[in-house]
């Protein structure tokens, strides 16, 4: 790979012919036409504190809603926590007045994920875009992650007091049974206290949910939000187990969950639905181009294209040379605007910026000359929630990139995202492996 550009008879004709700029959003034309009329786009992002990450995303994303009719964003959150954003920017009674109102309610560290300037924008122009639109037609913004035990519990108690409550009594319990470990921020100490009795319970609520759908209906969403904060019980009770046997069996349980949930809220959009996710590298680069296959871990953009490949999936990578992030140390640590060094020599990044050093848009068509051109393993950064500058060049996954996307957007150089500087309330979530990710 040292001589990659060996194939070819001058930078010129590389650049001109398969390596697109990318300065503004009508760079973006190859994207779209590569996305087609597939209906799973999957954008990832490097780290989760870059300004141009999300900026970019939602870009694209504004692009694929306007022209191509997609329906809804889902991302790497809690689901009680984005259903929020989902219920602002569709304007259902008592969502907030404000979009910061929104993201104040974000309290779960790493609260700048979410509780962003960019995100808050990108907000602003959905709730503007769903303003012309009728109520069954307006994009939704949804999370996908399965952290959200506690909240999601007291979603379903609450709602279920009111609207059902013959399973209301069922809800308690299973509440009641994990209510001693609230306390714990150990997610696998919660799990070990559970007696099977409680676990049978998870999966019997998520069952009687599931079997009366159809009497939520105060709100047109109420049933599907019901049912996914019960799912989010029952796969949190999988994924307890999992942390429990400190493997990596996790990380599986966990994207599992994310494809689960997603497949979930294409059922209930129409047959013509058409999804974007926003998720980080590690989540949506197929993880067969990548060394986790060899510890037997799959991801979301893997499941996705095992499951959906013919209703059409692009996976789409970022990444950056260098820069700045927001992050923290240490899971819990102090946010804080750190320093993205330059890449290191060998790595994908490096490589990109020595061809001119500016900002690319990459197409792995299977009739590019690229396909082959990045065949080979290379080092690939990312960075998590957790970034320690210390340790840098253990933050590169080996890759073959033109398998674990079908497109790339490379940004020379980044800056940090924008929190709403929110101090989150102190309950840590569980490490994820690789770990901050």
């Amino acid at each position: 790979m040292a001589n990659w550009i060996s194939n070819f008879t001058s930078q010129e004709d590389l650049s001109a012919k398969h390596i697109r700029p990318l300065e503004n959003a009508e760079d973006l034309d190859p994207l779209l036409e590569r996305i087609g009329d597939s209906r799973y786009v999957l954008l990832g992002e490097a780290t989760h504190g870059t300004h141009e990450y999300y900026t970019w995303r939602a870009e694209i994303s504004k692009r694929l809603i306007e022209e191509k009719g997609f329906s809804f964003i889902a991302v790497e959150g809690d689901w009680p926590d984005c259903y929020k954003i989902n219920r602002w920017i569709k304007d259902l009674p008592d969502s907030g007045s404000s979009i910061t109102e929104v993201l104040q309610s974000f309290k779960r560290w790493p609260t700048w994920m979410w509780a962003n300037w960019e995100v808050a924008a990108f907000a602003r122009w959905l709730k503007n875009y769903n303003s012309g639109l009728a109520s069954e037609e307006k994009i939704g913004f949804y999370g996908l992650d399965v952290y959200s035990l506690w909240e999601s519990m007291e979603v379903i108690v609450n709602y279920l007091e009111k609207e059902d409550p013959d399973i209301a009594g069922l809800a308690r319990r299973v509440a009641d049974c994990f209510e001693p470990y609230r306390k714990n921020d150990s997610y696998a100490t919660a799990y070990r206290g559970l007696n099977q009795r409680c676990r049978n319970e998870v999966v019997q609520l998520l069952t009687e949910v599931r079997q009366n759908i159809e009497k939520y209906k105060d709100e047109r969403e109420a049933g599907l939000n019901t049912e996914l904060n019960a799912l989010v019980m029952k796969n949190a009770e999988k994924y307890y187990e999992a942390m429990a046997s400190f493997d990596s069996s996790s990380w599986n349980v966990r994207d599992s969950h994310m494809v689960e949930t997603l497949n979930v809220l294409m059922d209930y959009h129409d047959h013509h639905s058409k999804v974007i996710i926003w998720e980080h590298n590690t989540h949506i680069g197929d993880a067969r181009a990548t060394d986790m296959a060899a510890h037997g871990m799959h991801n979301v953009g893997q499941l996705v294209r095992q499951q959906h490949q013919d209703e059409g999936v692009v996976l789409v990578g970022f990444g950056s040379y260098e820069g700045s992030v927001t992050a923290g140390e240490f899971w819990g640590g102090e946010m804080q605007e750190m320093r993205l060094p330059k890449a290191i020599d060998g790595s994908l990044e490096k490589i990109l910026h020595q061809f001119e050093g500016t900002n690319k848009l990459l197409i792995f068509n299977d009739n590019s000359p690229l396909k082959e051109i990045f065949s080979e393993k290379l080092g690939h950064r990312a960075v998590g929630v957790v970034y320690n500058p210390h340790s840098e060049r253990g933050n590169y996954v080996p890759s073959i990139i033109s398998d674990r996307y079908d497109a790339f957007l490379f940004i020379d150089k980044t800056k940090a995202l924008h929190p709403l500087h929110i101090k989150p309330d102190g309950h840590l979530v569980p490490e994820t492996y690789p770990f901050g990710i």
